[in-house]
C-alpha cells in the first residue's frame, strides 16, 4: 500500500512527539508498505516552525519517517493565531498534496483529528480523487470543547461543528477511535442511522517496547537525583495545566510531608510556577524537573516506586480514555495510581494499580501509602501484570490492527 497520513500534530519525536503515527508508519514501513505524513511546519508546544522562508512544503526524513511539512502560521497558546493557523493549513494541506497526487497516488488516506478542518479536507480530497479515507478520532471535537471550556451545545458555532463531525463520520470509508467508547458516543448522538456502526473501529495509543528498553539503557538524567533517591518515589509525567488538576497531588505530598516519600513532577505548563512556589513555601518533598526529551522517559519511570495519572473529570470519561503516558508507565512496570475513574479502565480491568476520586489530600496521601507497604510479593505481582498488559499495546502489535483497517477501507471502496 501507498499510504498518505495526514495529521495537523503529527510532531516527530526528536521534537517533543505526539508519536502515534510515527510508530505506525515505522513498522507500516517494516511491513513493506509506502508511507507519507503531512504535518504542519509548525511544531505544537514549542517555538519551532519548519519553514521560515516563502516554500509551501519541506519535505524530511525525521527519526526515519518521511515527512512533508506544510507552511502554517505561527501561534502561542490558544488564541487567535492558533484558530488562523487551524483556518489556514487545510487549504494549504490540499495544495500540497495535489502536487504530490500528480506523481503518485495513494492507496488510501488515512487523517487524524481533533483537527475537524483538516480531516474534512482530507476527507475531500479523497472523494475528489476517488481515493479511500480513513479518519481517526483522538479526541472528541466538538464535545470536548463544550466539556472542559463551559461552551453550550447550543452554540450556533457549536452546532455548526456537530455537523461537521456527523458529516465527516458519514463519509469516512472507516472510522477509529483511540478511545474504546466511539460506538457508545455515536449512539447516542443519535447518529446510527446515518453512520455505518459496522466502519468504526477501535485502536488504542501503544508503546514501542523496543524503543523503550533500548532507550532506557542508553539515556539517563545524569543531573537528577531519582535514580540515588531511596525513598519511596512518586512520579508524574505530563502537562501541568488547570486541565491536570496537581493542586490535589500537592495536597497529597502536605499529609506525607514527614514521611519518606518524595515526589517528581516531569512537565511544564501555566500551573507549574503556582505550585512549585507553594511546595517550597511548604517545604514539601516535591521536585519539579521540567519538561524532558522523551528518550529520557524510560530511565525515569523505570526509577519510580509508583506513577501517577491526576487529571480533572469530566463527562466524556464515559467514552474511555486512551492517555500515551498509560502505555509508557505500562512499559515501566510499575504500579500506577489514577485519581480518575473511567468507563473502560484498562487499570481496573487488567489490575495494573488504583483508580479512586479523592475527595482530598488526606484520602489521596492514604492511597500513596497503600502502596508503600506492599509486601515485595504484591508489589511484583503488579509488575508483571504490567509487563504482560504493555506487551498487548506494542505498537509492532497495534500497526497490524491498522493495517488491516487501511486494507479493509481500500478493498470496500472497490466495491
Amino acid at each position: 500500500m501507498n499510504v498518505w497520513i495526514v495529521n495537523h500534530y503529527a510532531i516527530p519525536p526528536s521534537m517533543g512527539g505526539l508519536v502515534r503515527h510515527y510508530y505506525f508508519s515505522k513498522y507500516l514501513q517494516k511491513k513493506g508498505h509506502s508511507v507519507k505524513i503531512f504535518t504542519s511546519s509548525k511544531i505544537h508546544n514549542t517555538d519551532i516552525n519548519m519553514i521560515r522562508d516563502k516554500s509551501l512544503y519541506r519535505e524530511e526524513m525525521e527519526d526515519g519517517v518521511e515527512y512533508t511539512f506544510v507552511k502554517s502560521r505561527d501561534y502561542k497558546g490558544n488564541g487567535m493565531d492558533r484558530v488562523i493557523n487551524m483556518m489556514d493549513l487545510p487549504f494549504k494541506t490540499w495544495k500540497v498534496m495535489k502536487r504530490f497526487y500528480k506523481k503518485e497516488k495513494p492507496d488510501v488516506i488515512y487523517t487524524s483529528s481533533p483537527d475537524l478542518f483538516v480531516a474534512l479536507f482530507a476527507l475531500l480530497f479523497g472523494r475528489k480523487h476517488k481515493i479511500p479515507v480513513v479518519v481517526e478520532v483522538r479526541d472528541l471535537w466538538p464535545e470536548s470543547i463544550v466539556e472542559y471550556n463551559g461552551m453550550s451545545r447550543m452554540n450556533p458555532i457549536i452546532q455548526v461543528l456537530y455537523q461537521l463531525e456527523k458529516w465527516i463520520y458519514v463519509h469516512a470509508d472507516q472510522l477509529i477511535f483511540t478511545m474504546p467508547g466511539g460506538k457508545e458516543y455515536i449512539c447516542d448522538k443519535g447518529w446510527t442511522k446515518k453512520v455505518n456502526i459496522n466502519k468504526v473501529n477501535h485502536v488504542n495509543n501503544g508503546v514501542d517496547l523496543a524503543e523503550f528498553e533500548e532507550n532506557k539503557k542508553l539515556y539517563n538524567l545524569e543531573n537528577s537525583q531519582i535514580a540515588n533517591d531511596n525513598a519511596f518515589k512518586v512520579v508524574y509525567m505530563g502537562s501541568i495545566r488547570k486541565v491536570n488538576n496537581l493542586q490535589t497531588l500537592v495536597d497529597a505530598a502536605k499529609e506525607l510531608k514527614n514521611q519518606d516519600i518524595h515526589f517528581y513532577i516531569y512537565g511544564d505548563g501555566t500551573e507549574k510556577d503556582m505550585l512549585e512556589d507553594e511546595c517550597r513555601k511548604y517545604s514539601l518533598n516535591v521536585k519539579f524537573e521540567g519538561r524532558v526529551e522523551k528518550k529520557y522517559i524510560p530511565y525515569i519511570l523505570s526509577n519510580a516506586d509508583l506513577n501517577i495519572i491526576n487529571v480533572q473529570g469530566a463527562g466524556l470519561n464515559k467514552y474511555g480514555c486512551s492517555w500515551n503516558k498509560l502505555f509508557e508507565y505500562m512499559a515501566s512496570e510499575k504500579p500506577i495510581l489514577c485519581n480518575l475513574p473511567v468507563n473502560y479502565d484498562l487499570i481496573r480491568e487488567k489490575k495494573l494499580g488504583i483508580v479512586k476520586r479523592f475527595a482530598n489530600g488526606k484520602e489521596y496521601a492514604e492511597e500513596i501509602t497503600k502502596f508503600r507497604q506492599l509486601t515485595s510479593e504484591e508489589y511484583g505481582e503488579y509488575c508483571q501484570r504490567l509487563k504482560e498488559c504493555a506487551q498487548e499495546y506494542d505498537y509492532q502489535i497495534l500497526t497490524n490492527k491498522i493495517e488491516r483497517i487501511l486494507k479493509k477501507a481500500i478493498d470496500s471502496s472497490k466495491r
